[in-house]
């Protein structure tokens, strides 16, 4: 019987041996997959990124595709005009009423005027394509998910939700948006040719706090906070700025859900090439015929 006993005895002790190997067994194949997990993780959100990259760059070319078509039908009018005037003074010309050298300049100082539009619209096209490359590069991937960037008919718009930048239902900027708002005004200060109008948008519901009558005073406190956060922390000359209220009626999405309020709720920050090298082009516009 004492013989039976300590058999028994030495076999539960094995069996608790290899019960706890296999339960240390288990333990590390956990932790493994646990590894593998955050690491598929971090690369689902890193492809992520790279996918809204990819899309911001596919469509900035687009833009820029369709912008070029249409120049492109603006200078084959241009031509047909042109060809169309030398045909009439041809014609005159044969009756002596025109010179067809002073015809022969015209059409030169058209084409000239021509060509300068166009290679400044191709050095303000790639100038945008280099600032959103540049400020979506420097946004780290939390910063990525709140800040939309884009390039839409040669301008730069970025919209960042107002629960990044502001203290809740208010117009006063938080700590949480000083990192995104200084990356943003470094590319500011790059590229000084640039004006910057800051657009305040709200969702559709009314406005209750003292001292703010609706939502329109409510985007344009908001507009004028960031206009000033540039100006007075980061040094963006004040001169390139503006702010704007579009209050309610500039909305992106349904204002009958939380989720499309939220993103009716934002403020743009809006990059535009100065008009003024356009608009001393205009200005140099050869004279037509009278």
């Amino acid at each position: 019987m004492k013989k039976l006993f300590i058999i028994l005895a030495a076999g539960l002790m094995l069996t608790s041996c290899a019960s706890k190997k296999k339960y240390t067994e288990l333990q590390n194949t956990y932790a493994t997959l646990q590894d593998q997990y955050r690491q598929s993780q971090d690369d689902l959100q890193a492809a992520r990124v790279t996918l809204a990259e990819n899309r911001a760059t596919i469509k900035s070319l687009e833009d820029r595709l369709a912008e070029a078509k249409s120049a492109n039908e603006q200078l084959r009018a241009s031509y047909a005009t042109l060809q169309t005037s030398l045909d009439k003074s041809l014609q005159q010309s044969a009756e002596g009423n025109i010179s067809i050298a002073k015809l022969v300049d015209e059409i030169n100082a058209s084409n000239k005027f021509i060509k300068q539009l166009v290679e400044a619209k191709d050095r303000s096209d790639s100038l945008n394509i280099t600032l959103t490359n540049n400020l979506t590069r420097s946004l780290s991937r939390e910063e990525l998910s709140e800040v939309d960037v884009q390039v839409l008919k040669g301008v730069v718009y970025i919209s960042l939700a107002d629960n990044m930048l502001y203290k809740s239902g208010s117009y006063q900027i938080n700590e949480r948006a000083a990192q995104t708002l200084s990356k943003i005004a470094k590319i500011i200060n790059d590229y000084k040719d640039y004006d910057v109008l800051i657009e305040g948008n709200t969702d559709n519901v009314p406005i209750t706090r003292e001292n703010i009558r609706n939502n329109w005073d409510l985007a344009a406190l908001r507009a004028s906070s960031v206009v000033q956060e540039l100006q007075n922390r980061y040094g963006v000359d004040p001169k390139r700025l503006t702010a704007g209220s579009r209050g309610e009626y500039n909305p992106i999405a349904t204002n009958d859900t939380e989720l499309g309020r939220q993103r009716n709720r934002r403020t743009q920050i809006i990059i535009t090439p100065k008009l003024d090298e356009f608009m001393e082009l205009i200005d140099q516009a050869p004279e037509g015929e009278e």
